[in-house]
């Protein structure tokens, strides 16, 4: 990173890699680019950060009229997905992996199902239940050296991670896998085997904790054709062998990302009452009473004084101050200055 970078330009950059919302990601490069000091040491980054401007503008603004829509258009604001849930989770693959088919059979969704390629034009959001929150799955167009869509690198570069679905029962799926994560890496997505996935040293590339879903594993059942597949792929990503048409290995899938997540549930209280069980505040393992605070709304966190926790203390109703770890199942009262 060049040298001499200003305090409020660190500030934005580390709020646009905590950004999920397309215009809070958008406002904040523009604050990047207010705030870098303009020298030759920070060229490359200033066009950076002007190319991604451009990009988030185009995919918010939507199509331009009668332009055309392909490799070379924009499909604009279809592309600009609102996170909503525990954690997005992008389905991505080549044509007729089944991931249309996967994606209804978890969420219930309505995608576009035929036994023909490139059905999925844009980006289909649904939510998969697990426990007392939701994952939102977006099922993506497919990819393939014939097309890709090119508001989907967008979307992945705002998301949570990466189910890399694939055909189990195509020979050509392990030239897929390859193709897809290499096309992927020069769009600056990079697919992790890590849960979660480090930090990338570039503001602009995603490393993506990614799960290998192996599936029509109905029609070719042999239990180590997943391990076969990552080997001559040369991938040594988490992996399920599911069938999309027969449920099998499905009920895997939503506990996987609970845990490999780090998915914490904290539940409110307020004194005197009993605590909000049905909707708890979601963070990742390792935040703070703080973090829970800031959920709630910037104010209370500006004003907070403590709280209370049922859970994770060392007694029911122990007084924490703000920096206090949160674990999963924990009830919290706030209590302001």
């Amino acid at each position: 990173m060049p040298a001499n970078l200003s305090p409020e330009y660190k500030q934005a950059e580390q709020a646009y890699r905590a950004a999920r919302e397309p215009r809070e990601r958008l406002d904040l490069l523009k604050e990047m680019l207010r705030t870098i000091p303009k020298h030759k040491g920070t060229e490359h980054l200033q066009a950076d950060i002007k190319s991604r401007i451009k990009e988030l503008t185009e995919e918010l603004a939507g199509p331009k009229k009668g332009g055309a829509r392909g490799l070379g258009g924009s499909r604009g604001a279809q592309f600009a997905l609102r996170h909503e849930g525990a954690a997005q989770v992008c389905l991505v693959g080549p044509p007729n992996a089944g991931k249309s088919t996967l994606h209804a059979a978890l969420t219930r969704s309505h995608s576009e199902i035929g036994p023909f390629p490139y059905t999925t034009k844009a980006p289909v959001p649904g939510m998969l239940p697990y426990k007392d929150i939701a994952f939102q799955l977006v099922d993506l167009p497919p990819f393939s050296p014939e097309h890709a869509e090119p508001g989907v690198t967008g979307v992945l570069q705002a998301t949570d991670a990466v189910w890399l679905v694939v055909d189990v029962s195509d020979p050509a799926c392990t030239e897929q896998v390859t193709y897809i994560r290499d096309a992927l890496a020069r769009r600056k997505i990079v697919l992790d085997e890590h849960w979660p996935a480090p930090p990338a040293d570039d503001v602009f590339t995603a490393r993506l904790p990614a799960l290998l879903v192996a599936n029509k594993s109905d029609l070719d059942p042999d239990p180590d054709e997943v391990k076969v597949l990552e080997e001559l792929a040369g991938v040594r990503y988490p992996a399920f062998a599911v069938s999309a048409t027969t449920g099998q290995g499905l009920e895997k899938l939503a506990p996987f990302m609970f845990e490999s997540l780090g998915v914490v549930r904290v539940y409110s209280k307020i004194p005197g009452k009993p605590a909000e069980r049905e909707r708890p505040f979601v963070v990742r393992s390792g935040s703070r009473v703080l973090d829970v605070a800031r959920l709630v709304h910037q104010d209370v966190a500006a004003t907070l004084k403590y709280a209370r926790v049922w859970g994770s203390g060392e007694f029911d109703g122990q007084q924490v101050g703000p920096e206090h770890r949160v674990a999963d199942g924990d009830v919290l009262e706030l209590h302001a200055r």
